[in-house]
């Protein structure tokens, strides 16, 4: 049975602990410094091991993306310091254990900077091993009746005139050429047993070098011929150089599993805003298995995103390969996806069910037929269409030197 002690007036309470023992604070500063050796450790080893490869002839996936992962791990150890100083700061001043498992999704706005290598400040994960692709689900919408259809067609083509109004930067493409893309965009979705895919919007992307275009397709039910909202000029991944990937074909899942986030807009030491302006948003495909365009070729991890650059200096360029691999848009067309929710049926999902996300803007009005695919393909044109002009000479030189460094 525990017994009541006292002690007289005066008596040192803390008579008993032993002297030069650590207090609970010290301690607690001791692991933080301990977590932080870890973190600095781990980094030196990861930068090592990359050197090591590329004077071993093992070219790795990408010095930026091995860096990203390395911070990536850094950050987690520290959210793990943070979270247990809080934790035990709570302890010390609450009755009851306050620590609590860290959120997977911000509290707050997490923006990137624009780096030399835009992935650089991606906030993923470190890059899994190549592997096979992952399985994609076909979403379910409900079998309409023909005069449904009918109706749900005319009421998705009225974002033909939004984007019109909205995206400057547009291609005209021709009708019988609008139909063969839409034929590729059914051969790519076949090839992923996503055939009966229809109800919502689709991103294609054709990657080949004399066309560098984006397209958003749409149709009401399975069986129906692919319709063309609108096309933009993009930029995809330019070979020939290191840290250069081909930018990957397949079908990519755009989902909350690779959180999207938002550009900084600041000016890398190039003079180059990589992800543009402020604010714009950051497509996260995740990490692909991309092909190397230096050196002797092969495959490796990269991390595949669609964002836009920098307004003054790249987005001209737009038309030609010209990025490490990920694929780039114009501004107005990142306003235009984001705000209308091209791509986010499953972001929408999780926002519904109560999810906190910041990286959606709460002034968005987002179409009822939401998507999640980005295609690409190649469809080895070896002329350039009319209607993909190449930029001109003008916009060739605003890039300063440097400039081709950018994401």
């Amino acid at each position: 049975m525990n017994k009541k002690i006292s002690r007289p007036p005066g008596t040192n309470m803390n008579a008993d602990i032993r002297p030069g023992a650590p207090t609970r604070l010290q301690q607690l500063k001791v692991r933080q410094l301990s977590l932080a050796r870890r973190v600095l450790c781990a980094a030196a080893c990861v930068w090592w091991a990359a050197g090591a490869a590329l004077v071993a002839g093992a070219t790795p996936a990408s010095a930026a993306h091995v860096a990203s992962g390395a911070v990536q791990a850094a950050h987690g150890l520290a959210l793990s310091a943070a979270s247990a100083a809080s934790a035990a700061s709570a302890a010390r001043t609450a009755s009851a254990p306050a620590s609590a498992p860290l959120s997977t999704t911000p509290a707050s706005p997490a923006t990137a900077p624009s780096g030399n290598a835009a992935s650089a400040g991606t906030p993923a994960s470190t890059p899994a091993p190549a592997s096979a692709p992952a399985v994609l689900k076909l979403p379910e919408h409900p079998a309409l009746t023909r005069a449904q259809d009918v109706e749900e067609t005319h009421a998705a083509l009225r974002m033909r005139a939004v984007f019109a109004r909205e995206v400057t930067r547009r291609l005209r493409v021709p009708l019988a050429d609008q139909h063969a893309y839409g034929a590729r965009l059914q051969a790519a979705l076949d090839d992923r047993d996503l055939g009966e895919l229809a109800g919502e919007f689709v991103v294609l992307v054709d990657r080949n070098a004399n066309v560098q275009a984006l397209f958003i397709y749409f149709r009401a039910s399975p069986g129906e011929p692919w319709l063309m909202i609108g096309a933009s000029p993009v930029a995809t991944g330019r070979p020939g150089e290191y840290d250069h990937f081909l930018t990957p074909l397949g079908v990519f899942a755009h989902t909350p599993d690779n959180m999207d986030f938002r550009a900084e807009g600041t000016m890398n030491q190039n003079g180059i805003r990589g992800y543009g302006r402020r604010d714009m948003r950051i497509y996260d495909l995740g990490w692909v298995d991309g092909e190397r365009g230096w050196g002797k070729g092969g495959v490796s991890q990269m991390r595949f995103q669609m964002h836009a650059t920098d307004p003054d200096r790249l987005e001209p360029l737009l038309g030609i390969r010209h990025s490490k691999g990920c694929v780039r848009i114009p501004a107005s067309l990142n306003v235009f996806l984001d705000h209308h929710g091209i791509l986010d049926a499953e972001y929408e999902a999780l926002a519904a069910s109560g999810k906190s996300l910041w990286v959606l803007h709460s002034d968005r009005v987002v179409t009822p037929w939401a998507g999640r695919f980005i295609v690409v393909v190649d469809s080895e044109r070896k002329t350039r269409p009319a209607w993909s002009p190449a930029p001109g000479s003008k916009a060739r030189a605003k890039v300063p030197a440097g400039g081709d460094q950018a994401d």
